[in-house]
């Protein structure tokens, strides 16, 4: 495992895309008290894990890049969106992602339970996920 502090990882950072960073970690320490937080050195994300039964399963990422910072979801696809917040359909197959800018406001009310269903669908068995995924290819409009 690796011991980067997130701190370290965003310090080159631009202050307001740090800002939004910190910002998005304290929503999903509100949202996911028991996700695990830890530096993913290959990919530079802040990566959150969620105990699920005896292990722990990736749900989430933080992605702090020169222009923007991603909160990210692992099987967002199946993430439930109503407001049809989270990007990345046509650009990815299962991930899906929120994109903040300088100056966006991080709105917690509205992220919340985003982070709270992404931890949900991370802890289904990966039969359940693809049975989701499968209803989902049959529904209108897919």
């Amino acid at each position: 495992m690796n011991d980067l502090p997130p701190e370290l990882l965003l310090e080159p950072c631009s202050p307001p895309l740090r800002a939004i960073a910190d910002d998005l970690r304290a929503v999903v320490r509100v949202a996911e008290p028991a996700a695990l937080e830890r530096v993913r050195t290959g990919w530079g994300v802040i990566g959150y894990d969620v105990p699920v039964a005896r292990r722990t399963r990736f749900f989430a990422w933080i992605w702090a890049q020169p222009e923007h910072v991603h909160l990210g979801f692992v099987h967002g696809v199946l993430v439930t969106d109503p407001e049809r917040l989270l990007g990345g359909g046509g650009v990815t197959k299962l991930a899906r992602w929120l994109t903040f800018e300088p100056g966006d406001r991080v709105d917690g009310d509205r992220l919340v339970p985003l982070i709270r269903e992404a931890a949900r669908v991370s802890g289904l068995s990966r039969g359940e996920r693809r049975v989701a995924l499968e209803a989902m290819a049959d529904a209108p409009g897919w």
